[in-house]
């Protein structure tokens, strides 16, 4: 079977750097409302108004208090956390499915081949990424001005070390384990969707008459929108309270309090209940939604990008060498 054109010497790779550069633009958009999230996880008192007027309240005073740059605060963490995610996930995640479909990248998968792929890849990205969220996450809880505030990810990263031994820099990872769940869920709801759109293109293409060219193809960024948002919320659905447990394990301000997850568990259940596990899923609502937008459409315009690039290319080529 005939690969696809890659931009790069494999496809894998075209999609690693897709998702470097999703990530990225990302954490650019939504860095102050994921601050927020974090601050709302590791809360442990109720938010007395609406999450509309929490959200803006919460950002006025981090603006007054400490700036503009206050609302970029762990910026450095966040986009070295997210793009390393996303690009070393689609990287793993497309070796496996390639894998998976035995070397023919147009032999569709069935929803569990997706899902187990999705979930190894996740988790291999989780375990090599987990030092990174937790020094965003203690960046995010601790003001600039605090004597323990790190000044970047490496001095957060030595400072880690220093502190709690290598070990701290794993700390919350078996939790992240658990969240493989939810971008499992999310890309076998994705790749569904994704795969319907084409398959509805692709029909009205042949009843128009036109030639179908699915290497060089694409869905509009409105049909990528709707199908990131919605398999986000299915996803998140389910998947929540493991992040809010995660969050209060890894901040620092609270190990006393949290020190292991059967504690954390505990603990938020006795004093919070079910509402404790899902602290934060407003913001996290208002945040995810068009973060994942905007991290699916950078994504897909890139991969699409490579893709196109490498087939004019590959034509160039073959017309030169058969001149």
């Amino acid at each position: 079977m005939t690969q696809p054109p890659s931009f790069f010497s494999s496809a894998a790779y075209d999609h690693a750097v897709a998702g470097i550069g999703a990530g990225t633009v990302a954490v650019l958009c939504m860095n102050p409302l994921d601050l927020l999230k974090v601050k709302f996880q590791v809360a442990t008192t109720n938010a007395t108004n609406g999450i509309g007027k929490q959200i803006w309240y919460s950002l006025r005073d981090i603006q007054r208090q400490e700036g503009w740059k206050g609302l970029y605060r762990g910026l450095g963490a966040n986009v070295a956390g997210n793009a390393s995610s996303w690009g070393l996930y689609f990287l793993f995640y497309n070796i496996l499915k390639k894998r998976a479909s035995e070397g023919d990248p147009s032999a569709p998968l069935s929803s569990g081949a997706i899902l187990l792929c999705s979930a190894q890849a996740s988790a291999v990205t989780a375990i090599m990424t987990n030092p990174i969220w937790v020094v965003k996450v203690r960046m995010f809880t601790t003001r600039p001005d605090s004597p323990n505030a790190y000044r970047g990810v490496l001095h957060g990263l030595t400072s880690i070390v220093r502190s709690d031994g290598v070990p701290g820099l794993f700390r919350g990872t078996s939790l992240a384990l658990v969240g493989v769940s939810n971008g499992a869920i999310q890309f076998v709801v994705y790749e569904r969707m994704k795969r319907w759109g084409f398959e509805f293109k692709k029909r009205q293409f042949e009843l128009s008459g036109r030639q179908w060219k699915p290497e060089v193809e694409k869905l509009s960024n409105t049909a990528y929108s709707v199908m990131s948002g919605g398999s986000k919320i299915a996803a998140l659905g389910l998947t929540y309270p493991y992040q809010v447990v995660r969050s209060r394990l890894q901040n620092n301000a609270t190990t006393h309090l949290y020190p292991t997850i059967p504690a954390t568990i505990r603990r938020t259940w006795v004093q919070e209940g079910v509402r404790g596990f899902y602290r934060g899923l407003g913001t996290n609502l208002v945040r995810v939604l068009p973060g994942t937008c905007v991290t699916f459409v950078v994504y897909e315009n890139i991969a699409w990008l490579f893709r196109t690039t490498a087939v004019k290319r590959d034509r160039r080529r073959a017309a030169a060498d058969s001149a």
